[in-house]
């Protein structure tokens, strides 16, 4: 996670779904993968998604045989990824090395019922389809993916028995993991993982609600926290015991910060009607986190906060009405920032951030009529790439990856 205004097409069924369980998931886009902040009204503030591990990423020429060479700065479009059967979407990304890719969505994005969890995996070549196993239910929309080395993937979303999706695996597949503590009604947002730890987040109850599993015992024995009133979407882990969770209380941005005396709420600045997506972190002396804040007429500004080890500080994007979904930085200051422009809903958007210095990065101008939303971004091996899906002028979902960056030579 509402992209294009005049096509917030959820379907009935989710929005009944998520009364009865007491939780609502906000208007948004269903081919989303941080939910969008519903607003409450002008009076009232709106109630409202990962941890990449960095790593060695896929050459430039690498994501896909149909990678269009642009200026130098401009985002590099590659076309379909997955191919994904039709309304498929992308919804996260992370990277290990040039041939160890992953990205995780959905598949028949507008069908509650029978939507499909995805995994795929670019091994260097060509993108493949990751098998989902230990579940004859199955996967609904996964939202959050995260890559510790090459054996050890986790990725978190809705199950079709109701229930959180947590699964973990490799390129031969994910296995569905079992969490005692999740009952239904409970929804995960944001995972993170490090060798020593697993955390994913989200809400129960109306509350935040954090997951984690570590030690000897990882991904078999899981500890489970609360925290205030409110939502969690994003995670980071900075260290052992150090990480931040991002979300809002239904009325401000939220943060949570892991200490080693465990999760407490931490201070940022008051903004009213603000709320976070998600937040990349380089140590403990730095992080991003990135989300919105609702106008009186509905639309949605750009949020950015910054932390300096010692607080957290609101940063002055230059765009003012785009949509921000994901971050993600090259570990020595300069982070990209990826989401949807209304004002050019049919080119991808990405802006990049070196701490003093704003770029605003476009993809092509299309031929034919259509909304572009990058919803994840992952920087590895000194490129990055941004992954979502294009809405056509039928309403029809289709996954998409982009480059961002200069062309090279062998383009």
């Amino acid at each position: 996670m509402t992209r294009r205004l005049v096509r917030r097409a959820v379907p009935l069924c989710v929005l009944v779904v998520g009364l009865l369980a007491a939780h609502f998931l906000r208007a948004t886009s269903v081919a989303h993968a941080h939910v969008v902040p519903a607003r409450a009204s002008v009076k009232s503030s709106p109630s409202p998604d990962r941890d990449q591990t960095s790593g060695r990423g896929p050459s430039a020429a690498a994501l896909s045989e149909t990678t269009s060479v642009l200026a130098d700065g401009e985002v590099a479009e590659s076309g379909p990824t997955g191919r994904l059967q039709p309304d498929g979407s992308l919804s996260d990304v992370a990277g290990l090395s040039p041939s160890d890719v992953w990205a995780v969505g959905q598949q028949s994005a507008w069908d509650f019922w029978r939507n499909r969890g995805v995994v795929t995996h670019w091994d260097g070549v060509s993108w493949v389809e990751v098998p989902l196993r230990g579940d004859s239910t199955g996967a609904g929309h996964l939202r959050s993916v995260a890559a510790v080395s090459s054996g050890e993937i986790w990725a978190v979303g809705d199950g079709h028995d109701g229930l959180p999706y947590v699964a973990r695996g490799s390129k031969d597949g994910l296995t569905r993991v079992g969490v005692p503590q999740l009952r239904p009604g409970d929804w995960l947002g944001g995972v993170a993982a490090s060798a020593s730890r697993v955390v994913a987040v989200g809400t129960r109850d109306g509350r935040a609600f954090m997951a984690a599993s570590g030690g000897s015992a990882k991904g078999a024995a899981w500890t489970t926290d609360g925290g205030p009133e409110g939502s969690l979407y994003g995670v980071a882990l900075a260290g052992r015991s150090d990480g931040w969770a991002v979300g809002d209380t239904g009325t401000r941005p939220l943060v949570m910060r892991l200490t080693a005396d465990g999760w407490k709420e931490w201070d940022v600045p008051e903004i009213d009607r603000g709320f976070l997506r998600d937040v990349y972190a380089e140590g403990r002396k730095g992080a991003i986190a990135i989300g919105g804040v609702y106008d009186a007429d509905g639309s949605i500004m750009p949020l950015v906060l910054t932390w300096n080890g010692r607080r957290w500080t609101r940063e002055d994007p230059p765009e003012r009405h785009a949509e921000l979904y994901g971050v993600t930085g090259d570990g020595a200051g300069t982070f990209w920032i990826s989401g949807y422009d209304p004002a050019h809903a049919a080119r991808g958007f990405v802006l990049r951030y070196d701490g003093s210095r704003w770029a605003t990065l476009r993809g092509q101008v299309p031929s034919k009529d259509r909304t572009v939303r990058l919803q994840a971004v992952a920087h590895v091996a000194g490129h990055t790439i941004a992954v979502g899906h294009v809405l056509d002028d039928a309403d029809h979902y289709s996954d998409l990856v982009e480059r961002v960056g200069p062309a090279t030579r062998d383009e």
